[in-house]
């Protein structure tokens, strides 16, 4: 794998710190100055690297939170033998980690969605949570969920899901987050589709 170029790196330092900074304070908090401090990056590389300012930042960073918790929760599911497990693991994965962040670190995507933002970062929020629904109904699917009450389901965990992630922030607990795992586990025991997962 060749290395990264020193433009490559900047920009992956701008994308980063402004994801980080999105998850302790929202968009309308996170500052162009704030970034450039936070990446510790040339000032007057932002907008060489990124002319659409924060929006096209804010997009970036969106993307790449998404892709980098899809993969470490991707690892989770592919290690769980049983849907049960699967969700227990994954819930774990995200109380451990925002317990990590001195519970500093919500969902990037969550606390923009909740801000008024420009129609290009709205766009990439919908996309984001799109793509998390197909992913966990294909999931679902190889646990012997059928379609339709896979898509209600990944809606219900979703939203349940990103709910416990706030609760647990403000109440600097993860009880909220294993309550909700508890509550998912409960939801799928009581569907007739078996849960262990099948062989591909």
């Amino acid at each position: 794998m060749s290395e990264l170029t020193k433009g490559e790196r900047t920009k992956q330092k701008l994308v980063a710190a402004t994801g980080s900074l999105l998850r302790r304070q929202g968009f309308h908090a996170t500052g162009l100055s704030d970034i450039v401090a936070e990446s510790g990056a040339p000032r007057g590389s932002l907008y060489f690297y990124f002319p659409g300012g924060k929006d096209e930042l804010a997009t970036a960073a969106l993307e790449a939170a998404g892709a980098e918790w899809r993969t470490r929760i991707e690892a989770v599911v592919a290690a769980a033998s049983s849907l049960d497990g699967a969700i227990a693991g994954i819930v774990e994965l995200l109380a451990d980690d925002l317990e990590a962040s001195k519970f500093q670190h919500g969902c990037p995507v969550a606390a923009v969605a909740l801000e008024s933002t420009s129609e290009p970062v709205r766009k990439a929020i919908v996309a984001h949570y799109a793509a998390w629904e197909v992913t966990i109904v294909e999931h679902l699917g190889k646990y012997g969920i059928a379609a339709a009450p896979a898509k209600q389901l990944a809606v219900v965990a979703l939203s349940m899901i990103e709910g416990a992630l706030i609760l647990a922030r403000v109440q600097r607990s993860k009880a909220p987050l294993v309550t909700v795992g508890k509550a998912l586990r409960a939801i799928v025991a009581t569907m007739s589709s078996p849960t262990k997962r099948r062989d591909e």
